[in-house]
């Protein structure tokens, strides 16, 4: 979701605009946003748990990773936001927490104001009552905002809670024993396939693949979505990483059959590796890099998580792994998040939900922010 361009400079605005950019409300969080030139345009937007930053032997260092990613951006100010239940002055662990940080920012930044959100109310974190209202600004001043407004006009959704960001809604019980039944009988062809040999085994995953294309067109021309047969077969082809790796090369515009060269052989040609590097180069090179298609990428988004909603709990981590890249390539970097950490939870030695998220950790945005598109 883009920002609309509207001026943030007022405080209220900037407050409206926070849970649009992390696609939830935060909760015991501190918040930090990066002002970058031109004009104090709104930079990177980092959450992190307020007890986290507090702790006296990690807190220092995880301050100064948030400055650092906030300054990779380009800020050349920032601000902090406090969200707690209630009012954080002379709360030990917003002190330290908001202590820390300041001192992370003095040298790239100088001064950092601060600000307060809580269930009740917003106020500036260093006013006094002669300053602010005792309970702080009412919130409902937040939800008037002409950045409110205009991010629900452009049909921003926030959640409640950081978790709610990345929940799939599991489908009913009949649909799920439906797709289980195919998922055990492509296993177990793709198990049969190993034995037969190499060529065996390419046919098996170059029809995973040619499921993965009849999803996304059952997913356009079907009311009720993907078929049972077609997502069973999906699920089962996406545990072997060949497969995973094609269905994400076909994630990305203008890559033809690629996905399905992919999967043949003993490993790709020189010639499809090298256009498997250009093709993973329009998802992260700065200089080649190209924003997610949007009507495309909702409808992938939608086959992956009819995976998950329908496959066996658990056992998602693939599904979700690509999920996450997607959140990730269209810049909502907090859903990328939750996806990569449900994935993790499922397979926690899962390979590439790890790069992804060191990625997410380090500030590390898709190629086409990087690019200024």
């Amino acid at each position: 979701m883009e920002t609309p361009t509207l001026r943030v400079s007022e405080p209220r605005e900037m407050l409206a605009l926070i849970p649009h950019r992390l696609g939830f409300h935060p909760h015991d969080s501190l918040v930090a946003v990066g002002l970058c030139p031109p004009r104090g345009r709104v930079g990177l937007v980092v959450r992190v748990d307020i007890a986290d930053l507090a702790d006296p032997a990690h807190g220092p260092a995880l301050a100064r990773s948030v400055v650092a990613n906030l300054d990779r951006d380009g800020a050349e100010r920032s601000l902090l936001v406090v969200y707690t239940a209630g009012d954080p002055r002379g709360d030990a662990l917003v002190e330290a927490a908001v202590e820390h940080f300041r001192e992370a920012a003095e040298a790239p930044f100088g001064d950092v104001p601060g600000w307060s959100v809580t269930d009740t109310g917003y106020r500036g974190l260093d006013c006094d009552d002669d300053c602010c209202p005792p309970g702080g600004r009412p919130l409902d001043e937040l939800v008037t905002t002409q950045v409110n407004v205009q991010m629900v006009l452009a049909g921003s959704i926030v959640a409640d809670r950081r978790e709610d960001v990345g929940r799939i809604r599991p489908a009913g019980g009949e649909a799920r024993r439906s797709v289980a039944r195919v998922r055990r009988r492509w296993l177990s062809k793709g198990r049969v396939a190993l034995d037969e040999g190499a060529a065996a085994l390419e046919r098996w995953r170059v029809d995973s693949v040619a499921a993965w294309r009849r999803a996304v067109d059952e997913q356009l021309d079907r009311p009720g979505g993907p078929t049972a047969a077609v997502l069973g077969r999906l699920e089962a082809g996406l545990a072997d990483p060949r497969v995973r790796d094609a269905v994400l090369v076909a994630l990305v515009p203008d890559t033809g059959d690629l996905a399905e060269r992919c999967v043949r052989g003993e490993r790709p040609s020189r010639k499809d590796d090298a256009a498997l590097g250009r093709a993973l180069a329009l998802v992260v090179d700065p200089l080649a890099g190209v924003p997610a298609p949007p009507v495309a990428t909702r409808v992938h988004e939608a086959v992956l998580e009819a995976v998950v909603a329908h496959g066996e709990n658990g056992r998602q981590a693939a599904a979700l792994t690509l999920l996450g890249m997607l959140a990730w390539w269209r810049g909502d970097g907090a859903r990328a998040q939750v996806l990569l950490e449900r994935a993790l939870d499922d397979d926690g030695g899962y390979r590439l939900a790890g790069l992804l998220q060191d990625a997410l950790a380090c500030g590390v945005p898709p190629g086409w922010v990087r690019s200024g598109q």
